[in-house]
This record gives structure tokens, C-alpha cells and sequence, in this order.
């Protein structure tokens, strides 16, 4: 292994620990966000339906509006998305 392989595998291992340690401190302030009643927030979602037809068309619906919880948090927490990055995609295909 060469001088610049070892070095980029440190490099890697150390971003590995900073991501992991800021996935922890994320989770941190959310836990201590559900104590304060402030960890979730509703997002106004547009679902829409693909329907395939023949030829290779696709039919797009509006189903309507929904609800979504989201956490303010900058990663998905508890199986629900963040809310910064839900704001940003407002809509679902289904």
C-alpha cells in the first residue's frame, strides 16, 4: 500500500467518525426537543398518482393534499423525514 492509499483511507475513516458523531448529536437534540414538545413539525404534501398507459404514457394524478410529520432535526429521525428537506420536496409519487 502506498504513501497517498494510507492516507486516503484515514481521511475516510475520519470522515466516517465526524458523520457518525454528528448523527449523534442530532439524535441528541431531538430527544431533548420531544422533552420541550418542539421536535416535530406538520409539512402540506401534494400526492400524485402514475398511472401507465399504452404506448409507453403515463397518466399523472393529483390525489390532494396531506399532512406530514416531519423532525427538525438534519437527519431522518424516528421514521420520520426532516423537515428542512420535506419543506424543499413538497411532492409524492405513487
Amino acid at each position: 500500500m502506498g504513501k497517498w492509499a494510507g492516507r486516503l483511507i484515514r481521511l475516510v475513516m475520519v470522515l466516517a467518525i465526524l458523520l457518525g458523531l454528528l448523527y449523534v448529536g442530532d439524535w441528541v437534540v431531538l430527544r431533548t426537543r420531544v422533552s420541550r414538545g418542539t421536535a416535530y413539525g406538520v409539512v402540506q404534501v401534494n400526492q400524485f398518482l402514475a398511472t401507465p398507459l399504452k404506448g409507453n404514457k403515463v397518466e399523472y394524478d393529483l390525489m390532494g393534499t396531506a399532512p406530514m410529520t416531519c423532525s427538525h432535526s438534519i437527519f431522518p429521525q424516528q421514521g420520520n423525514p426532516a423537515c428542512w428537506w420535506l419543506e424543499r420536496h413538497t411532492s409524492q409519487w405513487e
